[in-house]
């Protein structure tokens, strides 16, 4: 059975990914977009959905006009293009909070929730997502609400950012640069090609009616974490790249973490299993970037 389903962040990576899916699958699908907003994602889909843009109306306006069943919350802040902090907490606290007060007054029932796995104590980004956690799980409780969140681990796929580190890479390699200044690569990651992450979402998507609980956190990952040493190795094996890997020549960040892999039990249980390898991920992500960066050159 369709839904009416309000999403945040569409035009963004994860968001575009998941507009696919939802659209896909017969959803009555309600975005959220500024004017201004770069739409080159979901450009070919807009004709299937409603939008609005928030910098022209008020929040509350998609919820008086539809009855909307859930939200799924994408929208996120890195903090990577210079953003003021108070920038990032608009967007990674302030938003989503604002979002569950219409839930509640307006009677929406399920409020998907996009989360890292990640300490708080790594950044301004982590730091506000783990913030709107704990407002979220309190809502939860005191309100007629279902929050599910999902705590993502190392996401990567075809449409991503380039200021990200998978895309970042296959970019030098392709691009035939020198070399790379890199840290030793001894962390591990839980590297999760997008489809399998949007595949998660709508595996629970189609069992949230046998959801009991007021709130659920969920580790979203392959449960096989990889060396980024190894990972950058493989990029540039399937690159055919001859690029110069200067491994250690950058300090650890502060408070970095070594070793990060998800626990995804829960979503074993519902049937979910990765789809996508690391290697056939990557050879999909790197095609993806060999014809991007062919139109930009062009």
């Amino acid at each position: 059975m369709s839904k009416t389903i309000l999403l945040t962040g569409a035009t963004g990576f994860l968001g575009s990914h998941l507009l696919e899916m939802l659209v896909k699958e017969g959803n009555n699908v309600i975005i959220l977009k500024r004017s201004f907003s770069n739409i080159s994602r979901i450009r070919h889909l807009l004709g299937d959905v409603k939008y609005y843009d928030i910098d022209k109306v008020e929040l509350k306006t998609p919820f008086a006009e539809n009855e909307i069943d859930m939200v799924i919350h994408t929208a996120t802040s890195y903090g990577r293009k210079n953003e003021k902090i108070s920038e990032i907490v608009e967007t990674n606290l302030m938003l989503p909070l604002k979002l569950l007060e219409l839930c509640t007054f307006f009677n929406t029932d399920t409020f998907f929730n996009t989360d890292t796995i990640l300490p708080k104590n790594l950044n301004y980004y982590v730091l506000s997502k783990k913030q709107f956690l704990e407002y979220g799980k309190r809502i939860s409780d005191e309100c007629k609400l279902r929050f599910i969140n999902m705590k993502l681990e190392h996401m990567y796929g075809p449409k991503d950012d380039n200021t990200k580190f998978i895309p970042y890479i296959i970019e030098k390699m392709l691009k035939n640069e020198k070399e790379i200044n890199l840290t030793k690569g001894e962390q591990k990651r839980d590297f999760i090609y997008v489809e399998d992450v949007a595949n998660a979402y709508a595996t629970i998507l189609s069992k949230i009616n046998s959801f009991d609980k007021k709130f659920y956190d969920i580790e979203v990952g392959t449960g096989n974490p990889v060396k980024i040493k190894d990972l950058v190795m493989l990029i540039k094996n399937l690159c055919n790249s001859n690029i110069k890997l200067n491994f250690g020549a950058i300090p650890y960040r502060k408070n970095e973490i070594m070793n990060s892999d998800a626990n995804p039990e829960f979503l074993r249980n519902l049937g979910w299993f990765p789809k996508f390898s690391l290697d056939e991920g990557l050879r999909k992500t790197i095609s993806y970037y060999q014809k991007h960066l062919v139109k930009n050159d062009e």
